[in-house]
């Protein structure tokens, strides 16, 4: 399998991959703009919630960067065989974040009653299949560099953002569905629930930890395969 066009074959793959992950956000998209309109919510609004969801977000990443490996594969010289660290970075980060989104709805979240505009198929290819791809990425792409134990804090820096803006944003959104005069993504970011500012705390720290855990853990898997192709190559 390891021969000579494995990289272009598998180049190939990541962008039917990325092509996949924009079909899926673009269908709930359209979907949920769609359905805004017909019930007469702010349309703005609902454009600025839609983005705020860090599954968006992750398959966006995820998306953006799959498509920047095949740009640069395709466009390297030929002696590049090694993706750029910025690139690399970005999979690494991709692959961190969608894992965490994959596992958290499939272990808390898939059975719990969804929106009206819930989109089954794209909801499917963002939980399951983009999460799942960029794994088997991880495993098997020929063109991965090593990175630095540092990169974890670059991909830590996102959901970090992501936290502080959903937390700064939330008191000052007015639910477009419920009209409520708050709006978070996820219940456990709402510190109007049971749990208050203490539970969100919490929660935080959780998923500190876990994108910390999970980050280390991609970063040595990326680390070891590049030293395991080495070796490799000088047996």
């Amino acid at each position: 399998m390891r021969t000579r066009t494995w990289p272009t074959v598998w180049s190939v793959v990541r962008l039917l991959a990325a092509a996949v992950l924009m079909t899926a956000v673009v269908g709930q998209f359209v979907t949920t703009i769609r359905l805004a309109i017909a019930d007469d919510r702010d349309v703005t609004t609902t454009i600025a919630n839609f983005f705020s969801f860090f599954t968006i977000l992750s398959n966006l990443v995820g998306a953006i960067a799959l498509l920047a490996a095949v740009i640069w594969f395709f466009m390297r010289p030929p002696h590049e065989d090694r993706e750029p660290r910025g690139i690399a970075v970005a999979l690494a980060a991709a692959t961190t974040y969608l894992t965490i989104t994959g596992v958290v709805y499939n272990l808390l979240l898939r059975g719990l009653p969804t929106a009206d505009d819930h989109v089954a198929w794209a909801n499917e290819i963002l939980h399951v299949v983009a999460p799942l791809f960029l794994v088997i990425d991880l495993l098997v792409a020929p063109t991965q560099r090593a990175l630095r134990w540092r990169s974890v804090l670059v991909i830590l820096a996102v959901p970090i953002l992501w936290i502080v803006y959903t937390l700064i944003r939330g008191p000052f959104v007015t639910d477009p569905v419920r009209g409520v005069a708050f709006w978070y993504p996820y219940p456990f970011l709402n510190p109007n629930g049971v749990a208050g500012w203490g539970g969100v705390w919490a929660y935080v720290a959780g998923i500190a930890v876990t994108f910390v855990v999970v980050g280390t853990i991609v970063v040595a898997v990326g680390r070891l395969r590049t030293r395991g192709a080495r070796s490799a190559l000088t047996v």
